[in-house]
């Protein structure tokens, strides 16, 4: 333990994040705070950058900033932030970008989107847009089905990034899933509600990739 405390005020010039990353790995090998390495800030508990953030600085800094948007826009329960194997996962909750039943960005879901972009454009690596719906049909002149639904939300969130924050759209990708990859069960509203969700998916580069796949690792 003594040797553990040696070592943190030698750190006084590395960066926060390297500190962090000794500390966890640390814990890990004596078995320490459980479950990572925690800051507690009045009844909520904040978790620190997960690994995969500490290879990565690009996306160390993506991850920290959109914990710190979720919490300025006091979105917690419309944002979720989760880890991949090969980069970071923003869920956005439909409700928080669109009326239901429609593809047009609400006007209230602009602030939101200004920061994702903020941080899109602050870095290079590519990211994917993709568009869900529950399980409830939808055949509407304009939508014959979920499928066109959810890729023309997808799609309108890739426009508004391309046209309002000038971001190049050959690092933009967007898709529809329908009401194919849900995330709970469609056994009543409040669950088809967490299944009507956009996700945006920061990738790292394909050099920089630690592994494949989408396997989500931890959700915050």
């Amino acid at each position: 333990m003594l040797s553990f405390f040696i070592m943190l005020c030698s750190f006084s010039t590395i960066e926060k994040s390297k500190v962090e990353h000794f500390v966890a790995s640390f814990s890990r090998a004596v078995s320490m705070l459980p479950g990572g390495v925690k800051v507690r800030s009045g009844d909520q508990a904040r978790h620190s950058l997960p690994d995969i953030a500490y290879e990565q600085g690009e996306v160390a800094v993506i991850f920290q900033e959109l914990l710190e948007a979720v919490d300025e826009l006091g979105l917690e329960d419309d944002l979720t932030v989760q880890t991949l194997r090969d980069g970071l996962i923003l869920m956005l909750a439909n409700k928080a970008l669109f009326e239901l039943g429609v593809a047009e960005i609400s006007e209230d879901a602009f602030p939101l989107l200004d920061k994702i972009a903020d941080i899109i454009a602050k870095g290079d690596c590519p990211v994917e847009i993709r568009g869900h719906t529950d399980n409830i049909p939808i055949q509407t002149e304009r939508f014959p089905s979920n499928w066109e639904l959810s890729t023309a939300r997808a799609v309108n969130v890739l426009r508004y990034f391309v046209k309002t924050h000038d971001i190049s759209p050959e690092r933009l990708s967007a898709a529809g899933f329908g009401e194919f990859r849900p995330v709970v069960p469609n056994e009543n509203d409040r669950l088809r509600a967490k299944n009507r969700r956009v996700e945006i998916i920061f990738r790292l580069s394909r050099d920089n990739r630690m592994g494949e796949g989408d396997e989500k690792e931890e959700a915050f």
